[in-house]
C-alpha cells in the first residue's frame, strides 16, 4: 500500500499579510489549505510570528521596507524599481538567510512564491541547494517593476524557467507576464484568481454601528476601497463627484491622498469623504461599509488583476462599477452584476453611479447576481482545491 505524502507548503511573501492584495491572497490560501487533511502550510513574511493563531509564521528579515507601488502598512518605504545594485544585493541576502532558516525548521516539500521578483530568485537558489520544487504566483506589480528596471529581468526569467508552475491572478496578468518575459512560459502558466472566505460575508449584515459613527443615515453611498495610487484613477472619481447624486467615501491610504484632498478642496466638494486605511483592526468596519454602500467603484486606469475590494463588495450583494481593465471583466459582467465603464472618464463614472443610485430595483437585482457570481467562482474553498491539485501533480 502506497503511503500518502503530506503536503508541506512554505509560502514566501515580501509584504505584510494585511493591506494589500497579495498579502491577503497568501494568508487566505494558507489558512484554507490548513483545513485539509495531510496538508500543512507556513509563511515566511515580514509579520510577527504570533499575529495569526494557528498559522506558522517565519520572520522575513528586511534591511528596509520595500514595495512595488506603496503599501498602507508601510507609509515610508523604498520602491524596488529605484533600488541600486548594492541595495538589491543587501535585500536578497537578507531574504535568503531568512528563508533558509524557515526551510531548515519547517522542512517543506514545496515552496509557493508570491510575485516575480527577489523571492523568486531565492526560491530558485533554494531549489539548487535543497532540491525543493517551487511554484510562482504573479500578481502584476512585480512584472511591472521588471518593465521599469531591466535589472530584474534576467534572474527572474531563470527562476520562471526552473519553477514547476506559474500561476497568474488574471488573463491580463498572464499576457503581461508573457509579453515581459517571453513566450516560453505560455504553456506552464495557469490563471487562478484570488477570492474570499464566503463565511465572512453573510447575506445580510447590521450596519447600525457605522451608520451612527459616520452619520450615514439617509445617505446614498458610493464606496471606493484600496490603495490611493495614480493607477486607481481616483482623480477621475473625485472629478465625477460634483455630478454624483450621493456621497463618495474613499477608504484607504497612499501617495496620492494629499493630491486628492487638495482636489476636493479646490473643487469645494462636500460629498467626498476620506476615511483612511482600514486594516486588520478596522476590517469589521470596512465589511460593514460594503453592506451599507449602494454602489462600489474601482476606476483603475491600468491593466491590473481583479481587485479584491470588488470581490468583497459583490459578496456583500453590491453592484460594482469598474473600468474595462485587467482582470475586472472576468467577474464584472456589464448589465448583469455591475457596470463596466471606459477608463479615465469622469462623465461615465457619474452617469453609471447615478443610474444605479436612482434605481433601487436595478441595484438590488445586480447585487443579487453579484453574490451568485462570487459564490460560484471565487470562494477560497474552490480556489484552494484547484491550487492543491497543482501541488500534488508536482
Amino acid at each position: 500500500m502506497t503511503k500518502k505524502i503530506e503536503l508541506r507548503i512554505l509560502f514566501l511573501q515580501a509584504f505584510p499579510l494585511w493591506g494589500g492584495g497579495s498579502g491577503t491572497y497568501t494568508r487566505s490560501l494558507a489558512l484554507e489549505i490548513n483545513k485539509m487533511k495531510d496538508a500543512k502550510t507556513a509563511i515566511a513574511c515580514p509579520e510577527s510570528p504570533e499575529k495569526i493563531p494557528g498559522l506558522k509564521i517565519y520572520s522575513l528579515d528586511m534591511p528596509f521596507p520595500c514595495t512595488f507601488a506603496g503599501h498602507p502598512e508601510w507609509p515610508v518605504s523604498r520602491q524596488y524599481k529605484d533600488l541600486t545594485p548594492k541595495e538589491i544585493t543587501e535585500l536578497y541576502r537578507s531574504f535568503l538567510a531568512s528563508v533558509i532558516k524557515a526551510v531548515e525548521d519547517f522542512k517543506p516539500n514545496l515552496i509557493h512564491v508570491q510575485h516575480v521578483s527577489l523571492l523568486s530568485w531565492v526560491a530558485n537558489f533554494i531549489k539548487l541547494l535543497y532540491g525543493i520544487n517551487f511554484v510562482i504566483t504573479a500578481h502584476g506589480t512585480g512584472i511591472n517593476t521588471a518593465t521599469e528596471n531591466k535589472i530584474y529581468v534576467a534572474h527572474t526569467k531563470e527562476a520562471l524557467r526552473n519553477s514547476k508552475k506559474i500561476i497568474t491572478v488574471s488573463n491580463e496578468t498572464k499576457h503581461f507576464l508573457i509579453d515581459t518575459f517571453g513566450q516560453e512560459f505560455l504553456q506552464k502558466t495557469k490563471v487562478i484568481p484570488g477570492g474570499i472566505h464566503i463565511e465572512d460575508f453573510p447575506k445580510e449584515k447590521n450596519t447600525n454601528t457605522i451608520n451612527k459613527k459616520y452619520n450615514l443615515n439617509g445617505k446614498k453611498i458610493v464606496l471606493f476601497s484600496g490603495r490611493l495610487t495614480k493607477e486607481k484613477g481616483l482623480n477621475y472619481l473625485v472629478e465625477a463627484s460634483k455630478d454624483i447624486l450621493g456621497d463618495v467615501y474613499i477608504v484607504g491610504d497612499g501617495p496620492e491622498k494629499k493630491k486628492l484632498e487638495d482636489q476636493v478642496m479646490r473643487m469645494k466638494l462636500d460629498n467626498v469623504h476620506f476615511l483612511g486605511f482600514m486594516g486588520n483592526d478596522k476590517k469589521r468596519e470596512l465589511n460593514e461599509f460594503y453592506y451599507r454602500s449602494d454602489v462600489v467603484i474601482l476606476p483603475t486606469v491600468v491593466e491590473e488583476a481583479l481587485g479584491l475590494s470588488l470581490v468583497e463588495a459583490m459578496a456583500a450583494k453590491k453592484p460594482v462599477i469598474a473600468t474595462r481593465k485587467g482582470g475586472i471583466p472576468l467577474l464584472v459582467k456589464d448589465g448583469l452584476n455591475g457596470l463596466l465603464i471606459k477608463a479615465k472618464s469622469s462623465r461615465q463614472i457619474a452617469d453609471a453611479c447615478n443610474k444605479l443610485l436612482k434605481d433601487d430595483n436595478l441595484r438590488k437585482k445586480m447585487g443579487e447576481n453579484a453574490r451568485k457570481s462570487v459564490e460560484k467562482n471565487l470562494t477560497w474553498g474552490n480556489l484552494a482545491f484547484k491550487i492543491v491539485k497543482i501541488y500534488k501533480k508536482i
